[in-house]
């Protein structure tokens, strides 16, 4: 029987980081059964990347945003070049976004206004928006209360919140996506968020190049020029396996779940 396909919610293929095996795992990632995986991109910069990226690779779905990393890096017409875009890839997400404190010389003020522009952009058009949130937790549920989301909901990335905020965000419609990182030791509280979370909301990435698994668990070492552990792309079957375990099913009925919330989410 053949098995379930795999879905990639969240990762940044098109990072030069993964340039000496990016068509090595273009190639492998299909017959791993990878269907789709959402590309990530993170400034102006590198959106044209992630567009060619999606025109190169049909399972490739683009995502375009303004990571609250780079922020003060975004020109006068940002909002304009990101409006095109979207205009130019119907079915395209918005994301990454969202807000950072743990990154040295973060501007609460200027992440606070770029999300809530690329929320109401993704709640004006109906786009699935992908938020990325560290340290950050209650100033991102003040905006998500209180502001505009799409009809659709929204993805909490590799969500490393408390326990206690899941059911306000979805009451909000929030999605939450599994990562392969969080095998780590110290991830316990995040494996037990992903045993309870309702099915119809969960999600799996890699985030790749970023969020590895533990060394033990992760078949597809790689590292950057200065020996820095990287994430694998094919490393989305071990985000899958593992939180199959977490939840007491087989990989296979996991990836049926997943796939009709890829779709709803994700597809046009």
């Amino acid at each position: 029987m053949k098995s379930a396909p795999l879905f990639d919610a969240h990762n940044h293929l098109h990072d030069a980081r993964l340039l000496p095996w990016r068509a090595d795992f273009l190639a492998e990632l299909p017959a791993l059964g990878v269907h789709r995986a959402v590309v990530n991109g993170t400034r102006e910069g590198d959106w044209p990347t992630v567009a060619a990226l999606a025109a190169q690779v049909p399972w490739v779905l683009p995502s375009f945003g303004f990571h609250p990393w780079h922020v003060n890096e975004r020109s006068a017409g940002w909002c304009e070049t990101l409006l095109h875009f979207l205009d130019a890839h119907p079915g395209a997400g918005i994301g990454e976004i969202g807000l950072d404190r743990w990154i040295e010389g973060h501007d609460p003020a200027a992440q606070a206004e770029c999300f809530h522009t690329q929320l109401a952009i993704a709640a004006e058009r109906d786009l699935p928006a992908t938020i990325h949130c560290i340290r950050a937790w209650g100033a991102l549920w003040d905006i998500i209360r209180e502001g505009a989301v799409s009809a659709r909901g929204f993805l909490l990335h590799a969500y490393g919140g408390p326990a206690e905020m899941v059911r306000g965000f979805l009451a909000r419609g929030a999605y939450f996506s599994f990562s392969p990182s969080f095998l780590h030791e110290r991830k316990s509280a995040q494996r037990e968020i992903f045993r309870t979370l309702p099915a119809e909301r969960i999600l799996v990435e890699t985030d790749a190049p970023d969020l590895a698994p533990p060394p033990e668990k992760n078949p597809c070492p790689i590292t950057d020029g200065n020996g820095k552990p990287l994430n694998h792309p094919a490393n989305i079957v071990v985000a899958y396996d593992a939180l199959a375990t977490i939840r007491g099913t087989t990989r296979d009925e996991l990836a049926s779940v997943v796939e009709q919330n890829f779709t709803l989410f994700f597809q046009p």
